[in-house]
């Protein structure tokens, strides 16, 4: 039960992570709002791009939990990202 917990931790972090590094990838280096970037993004097809540019911040948390032995929690990470992989494959076929 314990280890359900920790895997759980880990899957929240990553979807924050991700969550936090998409929107400081539009903050960053787009003139539109977020809102209007995304939309943007989904006319043209660029959302799996933007989707995986927000990942890259999975990587490290990813091996900051390795680094501190909580290879549980690291293992949330993975499934988040996979997740992530997920979308983005969807959204290259199927939009």
């Amino acid at each position: 039960m314990k280890h359900r917990k920790e895997v759980l931790i880990g899957f929240a972090v990553g979807v924050i992570a991700n969550t936090f590094g998409t929107l400081v990838y539009i903050i960053l280096f787009s003139d539109l709002s977020i809102s209007e970037t995304f939309n943007a993004a989904v006319r043209q097809g660029h959302v799996g791009s933007l989707l995986a540019l927000g990942a890259i911040l999975n990587l490290v948390a990813f091996f900051g939990f390795l680094r501190i032995k909580r290879d549980y929690r690291a293992r949330g990470v993975m499934i988040a990202t996979l997740i992530t992989a997920l979308v983005i494959l969807y959204y290259k076929i199927f939009a």
